[in-house]
């Protein structure tokens, strides 16, 4: 580009988007003149999604904003917790999420999962669909017009996926009301109408049992669940919720 030079900062939490060049701070950057600054930040490498106020001078600006000759630009991050408006929170998790999508489940938070890769194309227009915050750590992904809302997962470890979904979006907890393995409704069930699906020792064992409303799982609490437990306390504890 040889166009207007503009002076562009992105935030701290942003700059491993973008070139090393880039990450000290505000930098000069040659524009075509054309572009919008949507645009011109996408170039650097920054999704959308991650960027919050765009200010141009000191002041607010929207994405199509065409930079001019000179002007200061700063790219700040999105505010936390972020406003999804328009539609119940709703998330959809692309195929490399699956324990991500499995843990916001035990929290009763509605999250659509596809454990096939179904591409790019396919998931974004399921997001503008079902209207679901579409999670990914594929920033190519996150780029596609036809999301209806997305999210950069930052880490690729499932407890720091898990606290910084809950952080950024603050959905509402209700742990144990949902099916881990495909998102259905959890309720109650009598141990004699679950009793078929039971092995001899898990019958003799326990008398607890939920089973989801759409797909007619089976729940107790086996040998795991200390272990889910202590993801759900932990949760409630840092992001409120009532365990049940």
């Amino acid at each position: 580009m040889n166009g207007p030079e503009i002076q562009l900062c992105v935030a701290p939490e942003l700059r491993l988007f973008v070139p090393p060049e880039r990450r000290q701070g505000a930098t000069l950057l040659a524009t075509d003149g054309s572009s919008t600054l949507g645009h011109v930040v996408e170039s650097l490498g920054v999704p959308l999604t991650e960027a919050g106020r765009l200010l141009v001078d000191g002041r607010d600006v929207a994405v199509s904003h065409i930079p001019s000759a000179g002007e200061s630009v700063e790219v700040l991050g999105v505010e936390r917790p972020q406003q999804v408006p328009g539609a119940p929170l709703r998330f959809l998790l692309d195929v490399h999420l699956g324990t991500l999508a499995r843990r916001l489940r035990l929290l009763g938070v509605d999250a659509s999962y596809e454990n096939e890769d179904i591409g790019d194309p396919a998931l974004a227009t399921l997001s503008a669909q079902e209207k679901r915050v579409l999670l990914s750590r594929d920033r190519g992904l996150l780029r596609r017009r036809e999301i209806w809302a997305g999210a950069y997962v930052y880490s690729d470890k499932p407890a720091d996926q898990l606290r910084d979904v809950l952080e950024r979006f603050a959905p509402v907890l209700a742990p144990w009301t949902r099916c881990t393995a495909c998102n259905g409704r959890l309720t109650a069930a009598d141990k004699d109408a679950v009793q078929d699906r039971l092995e001899q020792g898990t019958e003799r064992t326990y008398d607890v049992f939920a089973q989801c409303l759409e797909c007619r799982r089976v729940y107790w609490r086996g040998a795991h669940h200390a272990r889910l437990e202590a993801i759900v306390d932990d949760a409630v504890r840092e992001f409120g919720g009532a365990p049940a």
